[in-house]
């Protein structure tokens, strides 16, 4: 944190002054209160006070003093902003893979329901898209702000609902990157910042080389956050007989670090809620230098009115 105006902190020394003051004239005081010792009478003229409570209007005054102070220096602190026009396309696998049950009930309907934390943690003025592949890919919801298709298109998510079998990761990829281009009429020439988060649970089967694609988004400055989602153990049942389908996350490794994204690892519902809850705090947004003022004298008004609420609750009057 830094300060505008750092020469106001020597304000914080008055502060510091009424403090001593107070305690100064506490301590008298009590000097006067031992030295007078018929004890009945002064139990009559003085009757007992609370011992702590006379305290805490003072402790909250003074605190309050020494907030607007601090928010009178003019603080500032770096302070992450939605960045205009955002743009998050999720890239959902919907091979027959995903309908492994290694993670509960299966892959596919555990990414389903992390994808929708994810999307409602995002800031309302983000747009966002969703992408379903397989064999191929397709534009289920083009990215924007509606949220209430976001979550239509999340629930149509199904199994060879792409009508390709396979696993084309280039191609949920270009995809992705072709609706970021279509956003609106200025993206052509002034592209939004955007991200791409692809979960998959394999290598890349079918469709243009994953490499080729991340090549094209790394030249778009469109970092690819990928998840490989599964276990070893994974596996899926073909006309009754088991086929293992491990978790392959080469591919998404490679993708990410050529994109300057970030590859994560899920084998869990659990880890995938983390995962995107950590991608969620890192795409679409700025770090800027903000005056912070407000939150030191926001906080001091309501140690006033706290100080205010206890004097005028256990004595009566205002402090």
């Amino acid at each position: 944190m830094s300060w505008q105006s750092p020469e106001r902190l020597w304000l914080l020394l008055g502060v510091l002054a009424l403090a001593g003051g107070y305690l100064s004239l506490h301590r008298r005081r009590s000097r006067y209160a031992v030295r007078f010792t018929n004890l009945r009478l002064l139990d009559r003229i003085a009757p007992q006070r609370p011992a702590w409570r006379r305290h805490v209007p003072a402790g909250l005054f003074l605190a309050m003093l020494a907030l607007l102070v601090v928010g009178f220096a003019r603080p500032e602190a770096d302070v992450r902003v939605p960045r205009e026009r955002a743009t998050v396309m999720v890239a959902v696998d919907v091979s027959t893979s995903m309908l492994a049950d290694d993670i509960e009930p299966d892959r596919l309907s555990a990414a389903k329901s992390a994808a929708r934390r994810f999307v409602d943690s995002l800031p309302k003025e983000f747009n966002v898209g969703l992408v379903a592949f397989a064999g191929s890919a397709a534009v289920l919801v083009p990215p924007g702000t509606d949220r209430s298709a976001l979550h239509a298109g999340i629930k149509r998510l199904a199994e060879g609902s792409t009508g390709v079998q396979g696993t084309a990761i280039g191609e949920a990829i270009s995809t992705s990157l072709e609706a970021i281009r279509n956003l609106d009429s200025g993206a052509a020439t002034n592209p939004p910042p955007a991200r791409v988060v692809l979960l998959s649970d394999g290598a890349n089967t079918s469709g243009q080389d994953p490499m080729a694609a991340a090549a094209d988004a790394a030249a778009a400055d469109i970092p690819v956050y990928t998840i490989s989602f599964g276990t070893p153990a994974g596996y899926v049942d073909s006309g009754g007989r088991p086929i293992r389908v491990p978790v392959d996350g080469e591919t998404l490794r490679a993708v990410a670090e050529e994109t300057g994204g970030a590859y994560h690892e899920a084998d869990s519902s659990a880890e995938l809620r983390d995962v995107y809850e950590d991608i969620g705090t890192s795409v679409g947004y700025r770090v800027e230098r903000q005056d912070v003022s407000a939150r030191f004298i926001g906080f001091g008004l309501l140690f006033a009115m706290a100080a205010a609420a206890g004097s005028m609750a256990w004595f009566s009057r205002l402090p």
